[in-house]
């Protein structure tokens, strides 16, 4: 009996794969636990044009985050901060301070966790920060920290 399945069952496959089982098993166990469905002409067709709307909307968001990319690199980011002597600031540039700024001066919402910093900012001066934006598209953000005029 063909199935396909709805769920991730260990020992057949991953969700949406379509698998080859004993009837007994279909019947008795995937069936009544919800994890499968007979696989049928029209479930087979509705599962190829999930698989064709699943790949297509991935190289939509791809296309969206490589576009991102390009324009967080077309300028750099400012950030103006009090500054002590030495050219140190007072605290730091963290990477919720550099999110912050990305969203007020590229109008884009990033999260701080995917920004690759090894440590936070403490001094004047031009920083590259990479932004990992989707899964395998990276930002190389110019950061510029300045004094704060007063």
């Amino acid at each position: 009996m063909k199935m396909i399945l709805l769920a991730d069952v260990k020992t057949l496959g991953k969700k949406g794969d379509l698998v080859e089982v004993s009837d007994g098993y279909g019947q008795n166990f995937l069936i009544p636990r919800k994890l499968g469905v007979p696989a049928t002409d029209g479930a087979v067709k509705k599962r190829k044009k999930e698989i064709a709307d699943q790949s297509s909307k991935k190289a939509r968001e791809l296309e969206q985050a490589e576009a991102l990319a390009r324009s967080l690199e077309a300028k750099p980011l400012v950030i103006t901060m009090k500054v002590g002597g030495n050219g140190k600031l007072f605290g730091s540039v963290t990477s919720g301070d550099i999110a912050k700024a990305v969203k007020e001066q590229f109008n884009v919402p990033i999260e701080k966790k995917t920004l690759d910093m090894k440590s936070s900012l403490r001094a004047i001066g031009e920083y590259k920060v990479k932004a990992r934006l989707y899964k395998g598209v990276q930002a190389n953000l110019s950061v510029e920290i300045q004094a704060e005029e007063e």
